[in-house]
């Protein structure tokens, strides 16, 4: 009888630019304060890219990774970068990467979820590898985020971040790895986080760079009130999947939009804090970067460890929310 295979993290890499964009930065580039930033936010910091695209970043993270893993990328089967800042509009990132890093027997796309992409691409590559279709797949999560802030908007140019994670999924027999993923979307919402032009329905023009309608628009009150509750809703969903609850988690990874959200999502799940792995306060929102930067940091720092119960949960522009629980 044949064993049931899983998807296990083997590999783990990051990037962040060094440049640091702090509160008392941005004091001066837009009306607002590092009081109020913190206080409704929770960031201090955020890093931004000097002439880098998010290709650069995402192959240092998977060099990190397969480095990491102890492969070597000619053994690549698949590359999956999820992205919604790709250095343009194609070739994909994914073949970008393959070229620089020399997976020549990869194959390559890229997956547009938002701040959800890196648990839609995790749970992807996993029915790849859980079908017996690959052994080797790199998934990354990177965003150039600075490149669409509009820094004049003091609503959102506070918020966000630069940065890309990597990770090498390989097939175990062991009960380990990704053991649920639940995924979700309504696209009623898609008006809460968008960018209007650039797109078919509203091609670049000079009238829509005028109108600054390449930039990142947000409702941000309304997304809130989404957020939190999509975050508890695909957690518990994923938990309930794998056969466990709350009780069993010992590490609950959130999308690091901000501070209130991530503590909101985590009292409805039902984790006390020191369950809750948090570092919005030096990054920002990353976007689709976010998750598995933080699970990167997670393991290192050793809040992660051998046969710990992990929870990634997001959500995200269209609006997508999703969640993988993984036993490390």
């Amino acid at each position: 009888m044949n064993k049931k295979i899983y998807a296990q993290i083997t590999g783990l890499g990051m990037c962040v630019p060094p440049k640091i964009l702090n509160n008392a930065d941005l004091e001066k580039m837009v009306d607002t304060s590092n009081e109020w930033i913190i206080q409704r936010t929770g960031i201090k910091e955020r890093h931004l890219v000097e002439g880098q695209a998010v290709s650069d970043l995402s192959i240092v993270a998977a060099r990190q990774a397969l480095e990491d893993a102890n492969l070597k990328a000619g053994d690549l089967d698949l590359i999956i970068v999820s992205t919604t800042t790709g250095d343009m509009q194609f070739p994909s990132v994914s073949c970008l990467v393959q070229k620089r890093i020399e997976a020549k027997r990869a194959a390559c796309f890229d997956l547009a979820a938002a701040c959800t992409g890196f648990v839609y691409a995790l749970s992807v590559a996993n029915q790849f590898i859980i079908s017996g279709t690959y052994k080797n797949i790199l998934v990354i999560g990177g965003e150039v985020l600075s490149a669409i802030t509009d820094w004049q908007d003091r609503s959102t140019c506070v918020l966000f971040g630069d940065g890309a994670g990597a990770a090498v999924l390989q097939p175990t027999t062991e009960k380990r790895g990704i053991i649920s993923a639940y995924l979700s979307a309504d696209g009623n919402f898609a008006d809460f986080l968008k960018i209007p032009a650039g797109g078919s329905k509203q091609p670049t023009t000079a009238e829509t760079v005028n109108k600054r309608l390449h930039f990142l628009k947000m409702k941000g009150n309304e997304t809130f009130k989404i957020a939190v509750r999509a975050m508890e809703e695909a957690a518990k969903e994923a938990l309930s999947q794998a056969g466990l609850s709350y009780k069993d988690v010992d590490c609950l990874i959130p999308h690091q939009a901000n501070m209130r959200i991530i503590k909101a999502a985590a009292k409805k799940i039902g984790l006390s804090e020191d369950k809750v792995f948090i570092n919005v306060e030096k990054y920002g929102n990353m976007s689709s970067a976010s998750t598995v930067v933080g699970l990167y940091e997670a393991v290192k720092e050793g809040m992660v460890k051998k046969d710990s119960v992990v929870v990634l949960t997001a959500f995200g522009s269209g609006l997508t929310w999703g969640a993988c629980v993984i036993r490390w």
